[in-house]
């Protein structure tokens, strides 16, 4: 069943919530975003200070980015992403303990919420995205606040931001070329099932579905080894791996699908990288250069201005409802925005369910939650982990889990009447899926979705184009980053 709007845009409503696969790693983000929130909030139960749940839950949270990043570009990515949480906390206390007006208070959120959006679509952050920084900003601006209390309630954020870095950066002490393993070995995989459907019989829609996968898986492995850092003795062997790969892409009929899963296997794990021979194969530019950060905010305009401006709007309307905490609107509106009106549609219906199922599973786990602090540190830590773990599946599958989460986090500062809540927290569900909705529809996204076509582009393949073989810019970025993560 579909949604017609205009000539062009159509709004599925069958398989948006259709459960996928879940991805290969599920497990560890969802076990680094526990161990990064329990030591925490430990610790602030031991003092009896959880009303400061919420300023270690920014830094935190930091852990849920860059799973699927080397290392070396792990470490720089989760940096900036723990300067961009504490930054956009700082201004959010400085606003609350300036005023107290709620429309102004909005007013800043949007703002926040449209810089933090484009800033992660910019730089390619990858998932979670923009959601979890816009979560934790628009939160801490009803949190009652004065000024001399913001570097108190930084310095938390500080500490768990600083313990997140470690903690997303532990496995390579284990595993130190784990990502680049990974990326190749699921390369190998994906142009090993697509040789396996080029006989006769198959058919070309068959054929030209794992094409694109396996070109996709292609460039991600390219581009996992090229943000690696200094050059190693396994990376090279990998690299080799992803030219047979390539190679097969460009002729899968030649192509040994039994031994490109063999490769893949070995790969897996710390088992030594397969070595095979050098191949004397034409090359091409694997993916466009890295522009400027100033030149690809350009672009962006567009969806700033709808960010502010869905996010303001929902805000605004929730706060003319007499919904107490407009912020669950705006961060509603900022969740939708994706590459264009369908994607955006399917988000903000995926979105609407998840939250709806998730206040029913709020409410089934209150009881146990007040039981005392302890069962509300507890509950949050087992949904920390359950949205991770099953966001990859569906996005509003994890959502069942995110709203809970995030209703339970406001409780750490005295429990609150559970059916008002849930009220408010459905409420501003509906009001700002349908007012985010709406300002999808009126601010025009060509601009982002030129954007989103180039850089997103899968590069021909070694052997398919002629050009002469050699290496990408130095300064290209990583974008392997597949699954969805925690938004609440």
């Amino acid at each position: 069943m579909k949604l017609v709007m205009g000539t062009s845009t159509r709004l599925p409503l069958a398989g948006v919530l259709r459960l996928g696969r879940p991805p290969e790693i599920w497990f560890k983000p969802a076990l680094s975003v526990v161990v990064a929130v329990a030591p925490p909030n430990l610790a602030l139960l031991m003092l009896g200070r959880l009303d400061l749940a919420l300023y270690t839950m920014a830094g935190s949270l930091c852990a849920l980015y860059a799973h699927n990043r080397p290392y070396a570009a792990r470490a720089r990515a989760l940096a900036c992403v723990v300067l961009g949480m504490l930054g956009g906390l700082a201004t959010a206390l400085v606003a609350a303990s300036l005023t107290a007006d709620a429309v102004v208070l909005v007013a800043v959120g949007s703002v926040l919420a449209a810089v933090q959006k484009v800033l992660c679509d910019a730089t390619r952050i990858g998932p979670p995205g923009n959601v979890v920084l816009t979560f934790i900003s628009s939160a801490a601006l009803f949190a009652p606040q004065s000024l001399d209390q913001v570097p108190g309630h930084l310095a938390p954020a500080v500490a768990a931001g600083a313990w997140a870095w470690l903690v997303g950066m532990a496995p390579g002490l284990l595993r130190p070329h784990g990502p680049e393993r990974r990326a190749t070995a699921a390369a190998l995989d994906a142009v090993a099932t697509h040789a396996g459907t080029s006989g006769p019989g198959s058919a070309g829609e068959d054929r030209a579905r794992t094409h694109a996968t396996a070109a996709a898986a292609v460039q991600a492995a390219r581009q996992s080894l090229y943000s690696a850092g200094r050059p190693s003795e396994a990376r090279l062997a990998l690299e080799r791996l992803v030219v047979r790969a390539e190679v097969a892409l460009a002729a899968p009929a030649d192509a040994d699908p039994g031994l490109l899963r063999t490769w893949a296997r070995q790969v897996r794990g710390n088992r030594p990288v397969p070595e095979v021979d050098d191949l004397a194969v034409l090359g091409a530019e694997l993916a466009p250069r890295s522009r400027p950060l100033w030149r690809r905010l350009g672009p962006l305009a567009p969806l700033a201005v709808r960010t502010a401006l869905g996010c303001a709007l929902a805000g605004y309307v929730s706060l003319a409802l007499g919904i107490g905490r407009p912020y669950w609107a705006l961060v509603t509106a900022a969740s939708l925005y994706q590459a264009n009106l369908t994607l955006t549609w399917g988000r903000g219906v995926q979105r609407v369910v998840g939250n709806l199922l998730g206040v029913l599973l709020f409410a089934a786990l209150v009881p146990l939650a007040h039981t005392g602090e302890v069962a509300l540190v507890l509950c949050c830590l087992a949904l920390n982990f359950g949205a991770e773990a099953l966001i990859g599946r569906n996005y509003w599958l994890g959502s069942v889990c995110v709203t809970p989460m995030a209703l339970l986090i406001t409780e750490f500062t005295g429990f609150q009447e559970p059916g008002r809540l849930i009220t408010e927290r459905v409420v501003d569900t509906l009001v700002g899926a349908l007012v985010g909705l709406i300002a999808a529809v009126a601010v025009p996204d060509r601009a982002w979705q030129r954007v989103v076509r180039t850089e997103r582009t899968a590069p021909r393949t070694l052997a398919a184009t002629g050009r002469s073989q050699g290496r990408p810019h130095p300064d290209q970025r990583t974008d392997s980053d597949t699954t969805e993560g925690v938004r609440p």
